[in-house]
């Protein structure tokens, strides 16, 4: 089972967003609305060459969004099929944002959570992140990241 990142193409949007909705419908009970990802618009995003997605023996699993800023790679969104939690997808798209980061010369990559995912809010630090601040932002109380690559 080997796990292939490649770019998005515009015949993968509709299957970025089920899995954006699948992976995100959990967590509409506890913010009280929509989380942020699931209102984005992945044609626009595929168009911006910022999504890539992830295969498991041939069908995509995964999606990730990187949005370039001056001084850091903003990782925007990393989702995973639900029938594919526990294979390490979520893992290999953020090592793959991480060396995308490198790759365009940052020596930083930051990303933000809703403060009520809280597995997200947990998950992170594991993964070298360092909580730098907590604020509202478009409507919702995230949690801010960084890592020093």
């Amino acid at each position: 089972m080997a796990i292939a990142i490649r770019p998005a193409r515009p015949a993968d949007v509709a299957r970025i967003a089920a899995i954006v909705d699948q992976a995100y419908e959990i967590y509409i009970p506890r913010i009280g609305k929509k989380p942020g990802p699931m209102l984005d618009d992945y044609a626009a995003r595929v168009a911006e060459d910022v999504v890539w997605v992830a295969e498991l023996d041939g069908r995509v699993v995964g999606i990730l969004v990187l949005l370039p800023e001056p001084d850091h790679v903003l990782l925007d969104n990393v989702a995973v099929a639900p029938e594919a939690h526990g294979k390490g997808i979520g893992r290999a798209l953020v090592a793959f944002a991480e060396d995308e980061a490198r790759r365009r010369g940052h020596a930083e990559i930051r990303l933000y959570t809703h403060e009520k995912m809280t597995e997200n809010v947990a998950m992170y630090p594991r993964l070298g992140y360092a909580e730098t601040h907590r604020a509202q932002q478009a409507g919702y109380d995230r949690v801010f990241f960084r890592k020093t690559l």
